[in-house]
């Protein structure tokens, strides 16, 4: 319908009008519809019109509600009907011309309004009622409501090339397919050739050659991508692929994406329209069936178990129908009556050394085509008995299939090194397994993508190779592997039964110690004089693991003797300067008045800031005044001037806030301080230097002994300035918020997010250590 049409159709009104314009001029509502007359009339003109004697016998009938007038052009000058008399049926009017004032069918509109000016006539779409539409049904075949139930399908993009699936959810999948939820649908694919005509198969198979599939005559491939569509006659979701062979950029990413579209699918069409069938049509279906039976089915199984489906999804594999069209060759199975097709597919299979054992079944059908347009007959027949076969692959709900196709997207996908494949086959293993590759020998992982996502770790059965770059050895108990166990041990500082200092003695006169869970300590580095002998010699066995990406590595230097020693000796300064906190509060307190000039209020009697009444702690620090002499808390005493009244200048010293601003008031040089007074004065300002002064001493030590902790950090650990954040809270480290590394991953942490305290065996700490917030989660033994 042209672009008129529509226009028209937005703001028609749905009442039918006279037609004549005889008496009304065309503004009132028909009343009467005269086949001889062939117009739409309202009463006025009806009365009018008819009132000659010759006139008087039309044929008139009263229009009802969703009445729709036929077509004029249908018939004669005597009423007699042109082409509709084929289907011994009148034709029903689909538009109304306003220029040439006449009803018109959909054959009538093409023939008459297709070219010339009378395309640019503005036309008005006449709506069928509900009653006439329930009519008309009733006098349909079944074959025309069929292609009725087809009319309104139209086909989306599913997944584009790049393996990205194009529906937000479950709920935006069903209302693209147009179904109920409840519906249960099986799917049917076609896979094939680019330019085999796979669209315009299906475009005539399902939907009875109406274009629900993009088909285009052009060399470039109209199909990229994945697109699907529902045909509510047979309930089934058809998916239509791209072509093989193609012309493309990820040429491997779209490979991957046609066996997923396979692993979902009930039944397979592969399109042929070579004249006798290739050797890589065999290839495909016997590389896809060894890919679907390695990668697939295992998936498909754990996403059933994953999802609580109830419908099994991985009984087996797709049915396959392989479609041959020829124009100068026979059929297969032609020049030999006896054996059936099928038969000889299964020998060429067997040939080639392909086994497609994972498809439910494979049927042959052929037609040649000595004339267009291409019989789909058989090939229709074909597909409805296959999908009424529910014993292998029964039908689902939308939800489902949609589950399933997600859950195969998430597990295999990302990106394809082209320079690790091996392009012997359709589907090689690299399509579907992890792209990780061990740093030591260069081999590959053999789990199957994205496999990290839920806690598998890497997997390769090739050995690796010693690199003394990674040290990737692994050590095990001897005595525990004769006796039919494999006991991983490790060296580390002191045995597990040892307190920490006294681990710390016992490694300073006989080293390191390799202990098993089940033997005890079974090595000292350094147990005698002379003739220590290499542990791998004696006591364990050695074993080379492969290096992944990621992982810690194999350090096994967990000698963290001088680390234990920095952290006893923290420990015990922090324990002194707990328990002296108090007494030196006091002592302090006590010089600090001694010194104190005659005018300031002594600590003991400062309980509380004199502005704003804070009460002090006995880790809060008491400020005066040096105007007024009182107490103040450092919020309050922040600010500094001159006080030459007091004796205090000219360097600025610590006023509050009262006296800062009452500046102003100055003493006279009579009420400067006497004798006695400044004396105490200079005792005060000897004091302060003097604790500047060890301040000062103190913060300089501070150098050194970060030199000292970096020397003593056991090798796993990240080093101190390459660690600005919390790696869990992501908090910047400041003055104020101190690092601290977990004793297991060796990461820094702030102190909120590394509080808990637990042995890590295989690192060496047999003691409760500080541990991480996601360490202290993982089960077992760190």
């Amino acid at each position: 319908m042209s672009a008129h049409t529509q226009t028209a159709e937005k703001g028609q009104n749905t009442t039918l009008l006279c037609q004549e314009s005889y008496v009304c001029s065309g503004t009132d509502e028909a009343i009467f519809e005269c086949d001889e007359c062939r117009s739409l009339q309202c009463q006025r003109c009806e009365e009018e019109l008819h009132q000659p004697e010759r006139l008087r016998n039309h044929e008139r009938t009263r229009i009802r509600p969703g009445h729709v007038p036929y077509c004029d052009s249908c018939k004669g000058a005597n009423g007699n009907i042109m082409h509709g008399s084929m289907t011994g049926s009148r034709q029903i009017a689909a538009v109304r011309c306003q220029v040439c004032k006449i009803n018109l069918c959909v054959e009538c509109q093409k023939r008459t309004h297709a070219g010339g000016n009378r395309r640019k006539h503005p036309v008005t779409v006449v709506h069928a009622g509900k009653a006439q539409e329930q009519e008309e049904e009733e006098g349909m075949d079944e074959e025309t409501k069929r292609r009725k139930m087809t009319e309104k399908v139209v086909s989306f993009l599913l997944v584009d090339e790049t393996e990205e699936i194009q529906v937000r959810n479950e709920e935006d999948f069903i209302k693209k397919l147009d179904c109920s939820p409840d519906q249960h649908l099986k799917i049917v694919s076609i896979f094939g050739n680019t330019g085999d005509g796979k669209s315009h198969t299906l475009n005539h198979t399902f939907f009875y050659g109406r274009e629900v599939f993009k088909t285009s005559p052009a060399q470039e491939s109209c199909t990229v991508g994945v697109w699907a569509a529902y045909d509510p006659v047979r309930k089934v979701v058809v998916i239509d692929t791209e072509g093989l062979l193609g012309a493309t950029v990820n040429l491997s990413q779209r490979t991957r994406l046609l066996l997923k579209v396979l692993a979902i699918s009930d039944l397979v069409i592969y399109r042929t329209r070579a004249d006798r069938l290739h050797n890589d049509l065999f290839k495909f279906l016997g590389d896809a069936s060894e890919a679907y039976l390695k990668h697939f089915t295992k998936e498909l199984k754990a996403t059933t178990a994953r999802c609580g489906l109830d419908v099994p999804l991985s009984t087996l594999g797709p049915g396959v129908i392989i479609f041959h069209e020829t124009v100068y060759t026979k059929l297969l199975g032609s020049d030999h009556p006896s054996e059936v097709p099928e038969k000889l597919i299964q020998d060429r299979f067997r040939k080639l050394n392909c086994f497609p054992e994972a498809f439910s079944s494979i049927h042959y059908k052929g037609t040649r085509t000595y004339n267009p347009p291409t019989d789909f007959s058989g090939l229709r027949r074909a597909v409805e008995q296959q999908l009424e076969n529910n014993t292998t692959r029964s039908p689902r709900q939308p939800g489902v299939i949609y589950k399933a196709l997600k859950a195969l997207s998430d597990q295999f996908s990302g990106e394809i090194p082209d320079d690790q494949m091996a392009h012997s086959s359709f589907f090689p293993d690299e399509y579907f397994t992890c792209s990780s590759v061990c740093l030591s020998c260069g081999c590959g992982c053999e789990k199957s993508m994205n496999h990290a996502k839920e806690g598998v770790p890497h997997e390769s059965k090739s050995r690796c190779r010693y690199s003394h770059q990674y040290d990737n050895r692994v050590y095990t108990c001897k005595a525990c592997y004769e006796r039919g166990m494999e006991v991983s041990v490790v060296p580390k500082t002191s045995a597990s039964t040892d307190s920490p200092w006294l681990g710390l003695a016992k490694y300073a006169w006989s080293g390191y110690v390799i202990e098993c869970p089940n033997c005890g300590v079974v090595y000292r580095s350094r147990q005698y004089w002379f003739g220590n002998q290499d542990p791998v010699n004696t006591v364990v066995r050695t074993e080379i693991e492969h290096v992944w990406p990621g992982t810690d590595g194999f350090l096994k230097d967990n000698n963290n003797a001088a680390q234990r020693l920095l952290d006893g000796m923290n420990f015990m300064a922090q324990s002194v300067s707990e328990l002296s906190l108090g007494p030196t509060k006091a002592v302090t307190s006590w010089l600090t008045d001694q010194i104190a000039p005659a005018y300031w209020r002594p600590n003991s009697q400062i309980l509380s800031c004199k502005k704003c009444n804070m009460l002090f702690k006995d880790n809060d620090t008491k400020h005066h005044c040096r105007a007024c002499g009182e107490g103040f808390c450092d919020g309050c005493s922040s600010k500094t001037r001159p006080v030459p009244e007091r004796g205090w200048g000219p360097a600025p010293v610590r006023v509050c806030d009262n006296c800062y601003d009452n500046r102003g008031i100055q003493l006279d040089v009579a009420e400067l301080p006497s004798d006695e007074e400044g004396g105490t004065l200079i005792a005060r300002k000897v004091g302060e230097a003097v604790q500047n002064t060890l301040g000062a001493v103190v913060t300089a030590m501070d150098i050194p002994l970060g030199l000292v902790k970096d020397a003593a950090r056991p090798a796993y650990w990240v080093p101190d300035h390459e660690i600005l954040h919390c790696h869990n809270c992501r908090k910047e480290f400041s003055i104020k918020l101190s690092k601290h590394h977990c004793r297991a991953c060796g990461q820094g942490f702030c102190d909120e997010c590394s509080h808990d305290r637990r042995a890590v065996p295989s690192r060496g700490w047999d003691h409760p250590v500080r541990v991480c917030f996601n360490c202290n989660k993982k089960p077992g033994d760190l």
